[in-house]
């Protein structure tokens, strides 16, 4: 292939300077210092400079156009200190070898033959002995970048050891965007400290997490009464006595009244079985088995009333037991018959096939046969169904009760536990703390002291709203889950979290779930459906439980004083107060304060009333 030839080979003008070991120390310096890229200069005849191309293409014979494979043109590095460091050194190292030529002297500079020649030259004797090769081959690689390599050794590694150090810098932080990441978060949290935000206790803060400070409120509860425990037995000593504890139940070893009342229940348990099955057969008419079943709900609560008050060796402990049976049977039995009455109604109406509802399901059907895991009316109407819904912690009757799988024994070891160990405490609780201090107040209730009197009540408010709180988790937790555990009842819904309660109304609504439902089933939407009124139910709703409360206290303590009723009743304008005029933790705050000084004082009244009546003359 013929090319042209080069301008700078075929114009005799043009010469290739180059610095030799011969040079001056000046022109050494100045190229020692230069960059890597600028080694090789060209000149046109004078001291006129030449256009700033790279010399090294001219120099192997490369069109600037298409520079060397690997080799940047005009690219001088970045600069840094590294860089910089190693031009230094280079100025250095050319100054040491300037001053050793000028030791030996001059050196005659040699030159070089440039040959023209067109596209077919061939190679001829450079003025060195040297073949210069044609224009088609590779050309030889410039001399003088041999000749001054070890004046640029040093300048160049300290460039390349510049541009290398940035390249690895630049590949670790983009190998790393994690670490570029904690560097930015590092030096934004040196930059700024604060941002927009509420303290923990406003209520904007939307804070929640109290947990601390509960546990400082049970730690100062516990040290309080500690300390209140350890007055007590420095003023009174140890009255904890578990024999008076048995003379609380009986007044004499061989008269039993409380059990052989609760012995007699059973008598109206199986009149109202016996009554329910002449129903289901027709044997008897639907008004003749409603008389029947009032006579024998009525005679549950006048019955062991009237045995309490004319025996006298009923004990108020006694009395409150029995009492507590037979209203519990009370409950019990006008659900048993009315839901009976409701499976007798979708009998009428459904002749041959039942329809499914929660109080009477339908027969289950497996290849036409029923099956026997699940009972439909009349089956249910036997003895030991009976009995299983008087034991099961419920009051509400359905035919088929959700049951656990199997019986958990630890479960109920710890259940068996807690009711013997809590009755112990409520016990000494009751003659450590409570009689003394119920003693103590007889005085001021004589004289009619008002100030001594509201101090005394105040005083007897806190323990007997411990005592409360200690009958609660027995019974509700401890006892029922016992039973249930053992009779395998599977709902153990017995109480929700009424200690949140921000109304009254469901306070009442949630700290006594059984009762809550056996009014709700039937009493409130019985009435709701009749058209009564809501607020005239929930009256009436207060109404029944100021009866039960004032039947359970006044009849045991054969004294009638209505503190509880007129308690209970005071409930309806203080639910409308506090739903009406306190929302959130004012409302729960209201609700604490009427159950520590509200319901409990009504109760205190009559034990300390009974205290005065029995008591006083003694003293």
């Amino acid at each position: 292939m013929n090319r042209k030839p080069r301008d700078y080979v075929a114009n005799p003008e043009m010469r290739l300077n180059v610095t030799s070991n011969g040079g001056t120390s000046d022109e050494k310096a100045n190229l020692a210092t230069r960059p890597p890229t600028t080694l090789c200069t060209l000149s046109r005849g004078g001291d006129e400079a030449p256009p700033p191309v790279s010399p090294l293409t001219h120099c192997r014979g490369h069109h600037p156009a298409e520079p060397r494979r690997g080799t940047q043109l005009n690219a001088r590095p970045q600069f840094d200190p590294q860089w910089q460091a190693g031009r230094e050194k280079a100025t250095t190292a050319a100054a040491e070898m300037s001053d050793r030529g000028d030791a030996r002297g001059p050196v005659p500079r040699r030159r070089r033959t440039t040959i023209p020649g067109g596209a077919g030259a061939v190679t001829g004797k450079q003025a060195n002995g040297s073949k210069l090769h044609d224009a088609g081959d590779k050309p030889p690689p410039c001399p003088a970048r041999a000749k001054t390599e070890d004046a640029r050794d040093s300048g160049r590694m300290g460039g390349e050891m510049g541009a290398s150090g940035q390249q690895q810098q630049q590949q670790q932080l983009r190998s790393s965007p994690s670490k570029q990441g904690r560097a930015v978060e590092d030096i934004n949290e040196r930059l700024s400290c604060h941002v927009l935000q509420e303290s923990l206790l406003s209520s904007a803060s939307g804070y929640s997490n109290y947990r601390g400070i509960l546990n400082w409120c049970v730690v100062m509860l516990v040290l309080s009464n500690a300390r209140l425990f350890l007055e007590n037995i420095i003023k009174y000593g140890i009255l904890v006595d578990p024999i008076q504890v048995v003379s609380l139940f009986l007044k004499d070893p061989y008269s039993w009244p409380a059990a052989c009342l609760i012995i007699v229940s059973n008598v109206f348990i199986l009149a109202a079985l016996y009554t329910e099955r002449r129903l289901a057969v027709g044997t008897i008419s639907k008004t003749t088995g409603l008389i029947f079943h009032v006579f024998n709900l009525m005679s549950l609560l006048i019955f062991p009333s009237v045995t309490v008050l004319s025996v006298n060796s009923m004990t108020p402990v006694g009395g409150v037991l029995s009492l507590g049976v037979y209203t519990v049977l009370f409950l019990k039995l006008y659900s048993y018959q009315d839901t009976n009455r409701w499976c007798r109604e979708i009998r009428k109406a459904k002749a041959k096939r039942l329809t499914r509802s929660y109080s009477c399901p339908s027969v289950s059907q497996s290849n036409g046969s029923a099956v026997h895991s699940h009972v439909s009316y009349p089956g249910n109407l036997t003895h030991r169904d009976m009995y299983y819904f008087v034991f099961a912690p419920t009051l509400c009757y359905q035919l088929n009760f959700p049951r656990s799988p199997r019986i958990r024994v630890r479960f109920l070891m710890r259940r068996l536990f807690e009711m013997l160990f809590f009755m112990q405490l409520l016990v000494g609780l009751i003659q450590q703390w409570m009689v003394p201090t119920i003693q103590n107040s007889m005085k001021p209730f004589q004289e009619m002291d008002f100030s001594r009197m509201v101090e005394r009540l105040l005083k007897l408010a806190v323990p007997n709203h411990l005592i409360w709180l200690i009958f609660f988790y027995w019974f509700f937790h401890s006892s029922m889950n016992f039973v249930a555990e053992l009779l395998q009842f599977g709902d153990r819904e017995f109480y929700r979290d009424w200690w949140n309660s921000e109304t009254v109304t469901y306070f009442w609504a949630n700290w006594n779930i059984p009762v809550h439902k056996w009014c709700l089933r039937h009493f409130y939407k019985p009435m709701m459906r009749k058209g009564v009124n809501k607020f005239l139910a929930q009256t009436a709703v207060f109404l029944v439980s100021a009866f039960f409360h004032e039947y359970l206290v006044s009849v045991p303590l054969k004294m009638f004083r209505l503190w509880a009723f007129m308690g209970m009743m005071a409930q309806v304008p203080l639910a409308w107060f506090v739903g009406r005029f306190l929302n959130g933790i004012y409302g729960n705050a209201a609700v604490w304060i009427s159950l520590i000084i509200g319901q409990p004082v009504a109760v205190l009244m009559y034990v300390h009333d009974y205290y005065v009546i029995h008591y006083a003359s003694s003293k």
